[in-house]
């Protein structure tokens, strides 16, 4: 059992508290199967943390995981309509139990505070009930469970604006998550969470649910959470008419992929209006042409004032070094994977990535630097079109023995080149006027046994309907190649590189995303940033122009564009007129 992390535990018992059942939480955390669950649960007696729960409460909890969940399928809402006409049962039973104890108690039984006890009704169960908790507990839970960079930033929320670039996956959503919560139990007030999807902001509401369950035993429902205190918390969408109608303190996520941060801005701008509440800006950086970046800068704050164009700013160093208060009011503060690491956060390896990533795309993801797409050949702009809330993709699951049922996909598959991942994708031909492509799933081997890689495709094969996959048959692309080609050989393609290929598969992409033609999942930021990646280079002979990306053993290469693009590539350029076949079967005489 020791393979398995600390971290991934962890997970797995907050899932079995909000009662996923043990093969529920297998496949949502990928597990072989459900015995590891059943004996993790056993073991660590995680069933005696549910004990104290009456069985309303569970079917409550059960009813809200289930309620939350979309496309559900048939056995799941049999379950719910079961659970939900059981509760309705117990309730029944409960309210003629009280009647019946108020009919036998005698009329002044109820007046009998004087004798030291509190009226019934006060006794009652107050739901989202956060009185229990006190500051010190909160303070004895940070210094805990929070990194330094964590804590630093906790020590500065009375600053009216922060404004915060992070390298992705340090655990800064949770961070806030926890820091919201913390300030709603102390003060009561109202919290508001905007992100550029709705699955991104339900991530939020996912992460207090989790903490104020696993580490506080307190059980949060509704949507927004209202707790005891009056305290409400809201999860948003930048895309939601009415955002702005709400008011409280304000955490905008990942801004600087929202496509229409001068949107986004307005929203927030009058959700935080009055003085006494805050607004948190945090994101991973993307590109210096995103409207955000002028915000960042504080070049939109100089804009129109002589006086104001002369002042400096703090630089992005004095930002690392603690943050700064800058001149228009905001504090900046910068945290790079490095400073992560430097203040305690050991959940990844800084090395690992940067021999996956080629330099500038693990640069923007964890180092906080912008790129400057200027030589790339595609724009961030059009880029960022493309990711889309894939919570709308009501006929994807993910989760079902056949995701996508029988629709076609097409596949697009990419080699490890010198170490680095090998990635397989998955995506949604358009199949009527006006569908975009939709890639659908992104997956990553890592190493050069290709006999295991080409396995995995053959139970991709079991749970989609493929009509083609493009294959790079370039190092190990070719014992993939050899050892799918017996089940796959209807549909498969070999892609050879040449420089009339490589020209071909990146001016169909080009194409197909100036032109507003495939999304996929905004959350992805890899995508985007393997595609800027992509880059114009002249040939050794200087004869030809041509597309590049490194792929060397100290860099990782744009893997997740290449493979998009090897899908892509069964769409011809010249889509629109696809020419029709002079030949015809007649049935023989």
């Amino acid at each position: 059992m020791a393979k398995y992390s600390d971290e991934l535990r962890g997970v797995a018992r907050a899932l079995y508290l909000r009662r996923y059942t043990p093969k529920e939480i297998a496949s949502e955390l990928n597990l072989p199967n459900a015995r590891i669950i059943y004996y993790w649960a056993e073991k660590e007696g995680w069933a005696d943390m549910l004990s104290h729960e009456s069985t309303e409460d569970a079917i409550e909890r059960r009813i809200q995981l289930l309620t939350g969940r979309d496309g559900k399928t048939e056995l799941e809402l049999k379950e719910l309509d079961q659970l939900i006409a059981h509760a309705v049962k117990l309730r029944t039973q409960h309210n003629k139990h009280k009647e019946k104890l108020a009919a036998a108690r005698p009329a002044s039984a109820g007046n009998s505070e004087e004798e030291g006890d509190q009226p019934r009704s006060k006794r009652k169960y107050n739901k989202n009930d956060v009185s229990g908790l006190t500051e010190d507990d909160l303070n004895l839970w940070a210094e805990e469970h929070l990194f330094g960079y964590q804590k630093h930033l906790r020590l500065n929320i009375s600053q009216q604006v922060r404004n915060i670039l992070k390298s992705r996956q340090i655990g800064a959503t949770w961070y806030f998550a926890f820091e919201a919560f913390e300030n709603a139990v102390l003060t009561g007030d109202p919290q508001i969470f905007l992100s550029a999807s709705r699955a991104q902001a339900e991530v939020f509401r996912s992460y207090i649910v989790n903490i104020a369950q696993e580490y506080f035993g307190i059980t949060l429902t509704g949507n927004p959470i209202r707790l005891s205190n009056g305290a409400e918390l809201r999860f948003l969408s930048t895309n939601k008419n009415t955002a702005q109608s709400y008011s409280g303190h304000l955490y905008c996520d990942e801004y600087f992929w929202v496509p229409n941060f001068a949107r986004l801005n307005e929203v927030a701008s009058a959700m935080a209006t009055h003085d006494k509440w805050r607004t948190t800006y945090f994101s991973t950086p993307s590109a210096k042409t995103h409207q955000a970046y002028p915000f960042w800068t504080g070049e939109e704050w100089k804009k129109g004032s002589k006086k104001r164009a002369a002042v400096v700013f703090p630089t992005f160093d004095a930002m690392r070094d603690g943050g700064r208060l800058c001149p228009d009011g905001q504090w900046r503060y910068v945290i790079t994977m490095e400073d992560a690491i430097a203040n305690g956060f050991n959940l990844a390896s800084i090395d690992k990535l940067r021999n996956r990533y080629s330099k500038d795309t693990f640069d923007m993801l964890y180092m906080c630097v912008f790129v400057d797409s200027k030589d790339a050949v595609f724009s961030f702009s059009d880029l960022e079109k493309c990711g889309t809330d894939i919570t709308f993709w009501q006929d994807h699951d993910p989760k079902a023995r056949r995701p996508f049922g029988d629709r076609p996909v097409w596949g697009g598959y990419d080699p490890a080149r010198s170490g680095d991942l090998s990635t397989f994708v998955i995506m949604a031909p358009p199949v009527l006027a006006g569908e975009k492509f939709r890639v659908l799933a992104i997956i990553n081997w890592r190493g050069m046994n290709f006999r295991h890689q080409a396995s995995e495709i053959k139970k991709l094969f079991t749970r989609y309907n493929f009509t083609y996959l493009g294959v790079d048959v370039t190092g190990i692309g070719q014992g993939v190649y050899d050892n799918i080609h017996p089940f796959a050989m209807r549909v498969l393609k070999p892609i050879r590189y040449d420089l009339s290929t490589k020209n071909r598969l990146v001016l169909k992409a080009a194409d197909v995303i100036e032109s507003g033609r495939i999304e996929w999942d905004a959350d992805l930021k890899e995508v985007a940033a393997s595609f800027m990646s992509i880059r114009r280079a002249v040939t050794k002979s200087g004869s030809a122009v041509t597309f590049v990306a490194d792929r060397t053993a100290e860099t990782g290469h744009a893997e997740a564009a290449w493979a998009i693009m090897h899908g892509l590539d069964n769409e011809p350029l010249n889509y629109e007129h696809k020419p029709k076949s002079k030949w015809k079967f007649q049935k023989a005489a």
